[in-house]
C-alpha cells in the first residue's frame, strides 16, 4: 500500500460525511471526531502522512512531470491538502473556531442520507438513526472547543464573530425543521416496523434537543471584533500557494483584479445603456421575460436541450450521455432548505451509480401572486445562465463527468464534490468554478445568449472580480467587514441582505471567493497561449478535453502542466 492509498483511507475515515457525499459508504453511521483530542490526533496523523508522501513521491522540478505520473500528481495534491487542513485546524476559521462548520456537518450528515437513493430507504434510515444518536456528543465537543483554553469551564467562552454565530443559529433552526416534519415525511417513504419508527423519532428528538442547546450556547458567547473574521496574510498566502497552486502574490492579484474590475464595470455600464438604457432597466426586462406557470419545469429541460445542441453543433466539448432531470425539492427537505447550505445542483457522488441525475428547484407557489413573484426571480435568464449553462449542463455537470471518469488523478475525481459546507478538497475550486464560469462565457461566444443575457453575463464578471477584491482585502486586513458589504451594494448593485450574506461567506472561507476569477481567467489565458502555440492546428474540443481530463485540480497547476516542457536529460 502506497502513502497515497493511506492518504485516501485516512481522508474517508476521518471525514465520514465527505465520504457519504463521495459515494464511499463504509462510514455512513459516523460523524468526524472534532474534539480537542480528536483534532490533535488528526493533526499528528496528517503530519506523518505528509512526511511519508514527501519521502515516497518527492516534488519534481517541473510541473510537466505530473502529466505522465498520476501518483506524483496525487501525492502533491495530497500534501497540499494536509498542509491546508493543519493550518486551518490551528486557526479560528476551522473546527476550533467556526460554529457553522459544526452545524453544517451535523445537519448534512443526515441530509446526505435523505436525498440520494444509493441504498434502500430502510438501510439509509438505519444509518441516519446512528448519526442522529451521535449529534449530541458531537455538538458538545464544539462547546468545549469554544472555551478560551482547553482546561477552562464553559463559562469562559471564546468571543465569536456575531455574523458566524448568527449563521450557525439559523442553521440550528433549519435542523429542527428537518428533524420534525422532514423526518416524518422520510419515514413515510420506508416500510418500517413500529419499533424502528419509534427509535428514529426518539433519535431525532434527542438531536433536536442538542441543536436547541447548541443554539442557546452560541447566544452566550461575547461578540468578537469584526477583525477576527480576517484569517491574516500568512494563512491566506498558504491557501493561495498550496491550495490553488498559484505562483502570483496577493498584491499582484489584487492590483490586476482592481484594474479588471474598473474596466469590466465600465463595459457593463456601456452594454446596459446600449441594450436598455441602464442596468436597472436590463434587470426589469429580464425579470419580465419568464416562463408561464404551466411551462415552469419544462423550460429548464428545453433550455438544457438547446444548450446541448448548440455546444454539440460547435464541436466545442465532449458532452457525455449523462442527462439531468429538473424536479421540485423533495418534500422531506423542502421546508428546511431555506435555512441551510442547500444546493440546487449538488455534484453527483463519483462512486455511486447514475443514469439520470436530479437537479432540484423550488416548487412553484400555489397562489397566482406568489407564483408571479417566483417566476420573476426564476426568469428565462436565470434558468439559462445559472441553472442550465453554469450548473446543470456544460458547466459543472459536464466537468464533473470528466473528473469522475478520467484516470489521471484520484484527487481530481473527488476534490470538487459538494459536501456539508464546501467542496471536499480546497484544491478543486479553481477548476470547478473556473470552468463553470468559463463555460457561460463560452456559450456567449457560441451565440447562445440574447443581448440582455449578455449584459447579465457581463454583470457576473463584475461580481466575480468584486469577490476577488473583497476576499483579498478582507483577509489581509485592508478592508473592514462593513466596508465589504458596502463595496458589494455600491459597486455591484447587490441588495443589503445579499451583500451581507456574501461578505459573511467571504469571511468564513478565506481564499475561496477568488477562485471564480482566478480559475476563469486562468482557463482563458491558457486557451490563448495554446492557440498561439498551435496556430491552425488548435482545436477547441481537444483543448477542453485535455483541460477537463485532469479532473478538479488547480487551474494554475494544469496551465503549467500543459505549457511547461520536461527538463532535458542531465539537467
Amino acid at each position: 500500500m502506497t502513502s497515497i492509498d493511506r492518504f485516501f483511507d485516512q481522508y474517508y475515515l476521518r471525514r465520514p460525511v465527505n465520504a457519504t457525499f463521495t459515494g464511499v459508504h463504509a462510514y455512513d453511521d459516523q460523524l468526524p471526531d472534532w474534539s480537542l483530542a480528536g483534532l490533535a490526533a488528526l493533526d499528528d496523523e496528517m503530519r506523518a502522512l505528509g512526511d511519508d508522501l514527501a519521502t515516497e513521491f518527492p516534488t519534481p522540478a517541473s510541473a510537466s512531470a505530473f502529466r505522465n505520473s498520476p501518483d506524483l500528481l496525487d501525492a502533491e495534491l495530497a500534501r497540499s491538502f494536509l498542509e491546508i487542513q493543519r493550518a486551518e485546524n490551528a486557526s479560528l476559521h476551522g473546527p476550533r473556531g467556526n460554529p457553522s462548520l459544526w452545524t453544517g456537518e451535523a445537519i448534512f450528515s443526515i441530509v446526505s442520507l435523505m436525498i440520494r437513493d444509493f441504498a434502500p430507504v430502510e438501510e439509509r434510515i438505519a444509518r441516519a438513526e446512528a448519526r442522529l444518536g451521535r449529534i449530541s456528543n458531537f455538538l458538545r465537543d464544539k462547546s468545549a472547543n469554544m472555551t478560551l483554553e482547553p482546561n477552562t469551564t464553559l463559562d469562559s467562552r471564546r468571543p465569536l464573530p456575531k455574523a458566524w454565530a448568527d449563521k450557525a443559529r439559523r442553521e440550528c433552526e433549519g435542523a429542527i425543521v428537518l428533524l420534525t416534519e422532514g423526518i416524518t415525511r422520510w419515514i413515510a417513504e420506508g416500510q418500517l416496523g413500529d419499533r424502528d419508527v419509534f427509535r428514529l423519532h426518539d433519535a431525532a428528538a434527542n438531536a433536536r434537543t442538542a441543536f436547541r442547546m447548541f443554539e442557546k450556547r452560541l447566544g452566550l458567547h461575547p461578540a468578537a471584533p469584526d477583525g477576527a473574521m480576517a484569517c491574516g496574510p500568512e494563512l491566506y498566502d498558504l491557501l493561495l500557494a498550496r491550495g490553488h497552486h498559484c505562483t502570483r502574490s496577493r498584491a499582484d492579484l489584487l492590483a490586476e483584479a482592481k484594474d479588471r474590475f474598473a474596466a469590466e464595470r465600465a463595459q457593463l455600464d456601456a452594454m446596459a445603456r446600449d441594450a436598455a438604457g441602464s442596468w436597472e432597466n436590463v434587470q426589469a426586462q429580464l425579470a419580465a421575460a419568464h416562463p408561464s406557470p404551466d411551462e415552469y419545469l419544462a423550460s429548464f429541460h428545453e433550455t438544457w436541450n438547446a444548450c446541448h445542441e448548440r455546444a454539440t453543433e460547435a464541436n466545442a466539448v465532449s458532452w457525455p450521455e449523462w442527462p439531468i432531470r429538473y424536479v421540485p425539492f423533495p418534500e422531506r427537505t423542502a421546508k428546511a432548505a431555506p435555512f441551510l447550505y442547500y444546493l440546487y445542483y449538488r455534484s453527483p457522488a463519483p462512486f455511486d451509480a447514475y443514469t439520470t441525475y436530479d437537479y432540484v428547484v423550488p416548487p412553484l407557489p400555489t397562489t397566482p401572486e406568489a407564483a408571479e413573484q417566483h417566476l420573476r426571480v426564476w426568469n428565462n435568464s436565470t434558468i439559462k445562465l445559472n441553472h442550465v449553462v453554469h450548473h446543470g449542463a456544460v458547466g459543472h455537470h459536464v466537468q464533473n463527468w470528466h473528473a469522475y471518469y478520467q484516470q489521471r488523478s484520484r484527487a481530481g475525481k473527488v476534490a470538487a464534490v459538494d459536501c456539508a459546507s464546501r467542496i471536499g478538497m480546497f484544491s478543486g475550486g479553481t477548476m470547478a468554478e473556473g470552468w463553470a464560469c468559463y463555460a457561460t462565457q463560452l456559450m456567449e461566444e457560441l451565440g447562445f445568449l440574447t443581448p440582455l443575457e449578455r449584459v447579465a453575463e457581463q454583470h457576473s464578471r463584475v461580481r466575480f472580480l468584486a469577490r476577488a477584491i473583497v476576499d483579498i482585502e478582507l483577509h489581509q486586513g485592508t478592508m473592514a467587514f462593513e466596508d465589504a458589504v458596502r463595496f458589494y451594494t455600491d459597486n455591484v448593485g447587490m441588495s443589503a441582505d445579499a451583500a451581507r450574506g456574501e461578505a459573511v461567506k467571504n469571511s468564513m472561507f478565506p481564499c475561496t471567493a477568488i477562485m471564480y476569477w482566478l480559475g476563469t481567467q486562468g482557463i482563458l489565458d491558457l486557451r490563448e497561449e495554446m492557440k498561439r502555440r498551435e496556430g491552425p492546428r488548435f482545436s477547441l474540443r481537444r483543448f477542453h478535453g485535455e483541460l477537463l481530463g485532469y479532473g478538479a485540480i488547480p487551474a494554475p497547476l494544469v496551465a503549467r502542466m500543459m505549457t511547461q516542457q520536461a527538463p532535458l536529460s542531465g539537467q
